[in-house]
């Protein structure tokens, strides 16, 4: 073979090497955006988000938050989880922080509004983490990662506006993986009997005239590259669901 073609061949192969490298490590990439944070007084989140979460959504991840503009996605992408860090040196460290979707917002066009515990996680110092929020917005990077709980399960919370046996609307805590949920069902565990039910907003899934019995959870979580995979918890909801209650599904996903 000539040795031109030879060289020409070997050129090639380490250029395509380095494409399906750079597409397979594709997940630690980040994606540059802006932040602000919260005007409240304290560092928490908000418990009015767009979530559904109530005080819930404040606390969650040790109050370390965030108001997403376009990753809200009509509520889809509520629960996810993302890692950021800003990126002035004089203020910022290089871990970042984790945080979690639970309110949708922006700010002068920014991607996130962050709890105050949040700008603190991605700052070197106490004063680094003043000094950022006096900034107001600040340039950023961010790229999901898996939520993680350690020993808490999927749970279910009963809205207090349900009216059993008439109206059934939850919402869904401690969201695990990478993934979105994307479709919920409930199950007669007797028939198998299932109904499809709809998202209301945010994380916040209902039903008028909901099945009877003791009811079977379907969550489907779906990623962007079109994967789906349905997860039916261990632990049924009871026949006499209440209102205001919450029911640990028995679960824990690693999706």
């Amino acid at each position: 073979m000539d040795l031109s073609l030879q060289y020409f061949l070997l050129v090639a192969s380490l250029l395509l090497m380095q494409t399906l490298s750079h597409a397979a490590t594709c997940n630690d990439c980040f994606t540059s955006s802006r932040a602000a944070h919260y005007p409240n007084s304290d560092e928490l989140g908000t418990d009015s988000g767009a979530c559904g979460y109530g005080l819930f959504g404040a606390t969650l991840n040790g109050g370390e938050v965030a108001a997403a503009s376009d990753l809200y996605q009509n509520g889809i992408g509520c629960g996810a989880c993302y890692k950021v860090r800003c990126t002035n040196s004089n203020y910022c460290s290089d871990k970042g922080t984790t945080v979690v979707i639970t309110d949708q917002g922006m700010s002068h066009n920014t991607g996130f509004i962050l709890s105050r515990r949040a700008i603190a996680g991605m700052a070197q110092t106490t004063d680094s983490a003043a000094s950022l929020q006096a900034l107001g917005i600040i340039d950023i990077e961010y790229k999901r990662v898996s939520c993680s709980y350690p020993n808490r399960n999927i749970t279910i919370k009963i809205d207090e506006n349900s009216n059993y046996p008439h109206y059934l609307a939850f919402v869904i805590w401690y969201q695990q993986g990478q993934r979105d949920i994307t479709a919920v069902q409930l199950c007669e565990t007797q028939n198998q009997a299932c109904k499809l039910l709809d998202r209301s907003y945010g994380a916040v899934w209902t039903t008028t005239s909901p099945p009877t019995g003791l009811l079977s959870l379907r969550m489907l979580f779906s990623d962007e590259n079109g994967y789906e995979t349905w997860v039916v918890p261990p632990t049924n909801i009871p026949s006499n669901w209440k209102a205001g209650e919450t029911y640990d599904t028995g679960v824990q996903v690693n999706l």
